[in-house]
């Protein structure tokens, strides 16, 4: 059943990345359109991610009908370096993924507001532990750039698409995911665009059926490991979730 879920889901991303790179064929080159891709995911993660750990503890202490997104930034800004000191960054409600995804389309000025909303998200972790993690976290993800459209409508509703496309993946919660979205997504990605650039997929990342080969010979005769070592860290977290389907 589980197997299922995951190619399910997976499916279901595949289908999505498809969806998005027709919408912008022809105009943005394939490395550019894996950075847009790839962060707009990222953007929706850490959103549903920083909204659900304040609903989680909001909900526990008796506020069964809290909901962060709804929060009016004031009163959120009372919670900021409390949010900082534990998860390392900080998103305003106005500023999160499903917020700024629900005023896209009426918004005139939607590549600004994501340029703004992008700063405003690593400079919350100016001067932390977490700093260096979202320094220049988006800078690959130009949301004025021409290749988008000849006008600022056009390269609006192209970023509107965007995230909308993101947004409609059908996988719940992340947490919830049976797939790695994010290194799915980076697979799938290399593998449609690596060709066009003259290289192989596999220069840039090891495929998940080799990581989980891996994963099960390591732990044949063993009830658990106790560390993994590997050189290159994108196989290391690949090890990792391939150690987890197997155990």
């Amino acid at each position: 059943m589980a197997d299922n879920k995951r190619e399910t889901e997976r499916a279901e991303l595949h289908r999505t990345i498809w969806a998005i790179a027709n919408d912008l064929r022809g105009s943005v080159d394939g490395w550019d359109f894996k950075q847009y891709v790839l962060g707009m995911l990222f953007y929706r993660y850490i959103s549903e991610n920083l909204a659900a750990y304040v609903n989680r503890g909001e909900r526990e202490a008796g506020n069964a009908d809290f909901d962060y997104a709804r929060l009016s930034d004031a009163e959120a800004e009372q919670a900021r370096a409390d949010l900082v000191d534990v998860k390392g960054f900080f998103i305003l409600p106005s500023e999160l993924f499903e917020n700024v995804r629900q005023k896209a389309a009426d918004d005139e000025n939607l590549n600004e507001t994501l340029e703004r909303v992008f700063r405003n998200i690593e400079a919350s972790a100016q001067g932390t532990g977490s700093e260096d993690d979202f320094k220049g976290l988006f800078d690959d993800i130009d949301v004025n750039s021409n290749k988008l459209g000849g006008t600022v409508a056009q390269r609006n509703g192209r970023l509107a698409k965007l995230l909308n496309a993101i947004g409609d993946l059908k996988l719940g919660t992340f947490g919830e995911n049976t797939i790695d979205v994010f290194g799915d997504a980076y697979e799938f990605l290399m593998t449609m665009y690596a060709g066009s650039s003259g290289k192989s997929g596999g220069e840039f990342f090891t495929p998940q059926e080799v990581s989980e080969l891996l994963a099960r010979i390591a732990l044949v005769g063993k009830s658990e490991v106790n560390k993994v070592y590997d050189i290159i860290t994108a196989n290391l977290i690949q090890f990792n979730d391939a150690k987890s389907r197997c155990a």
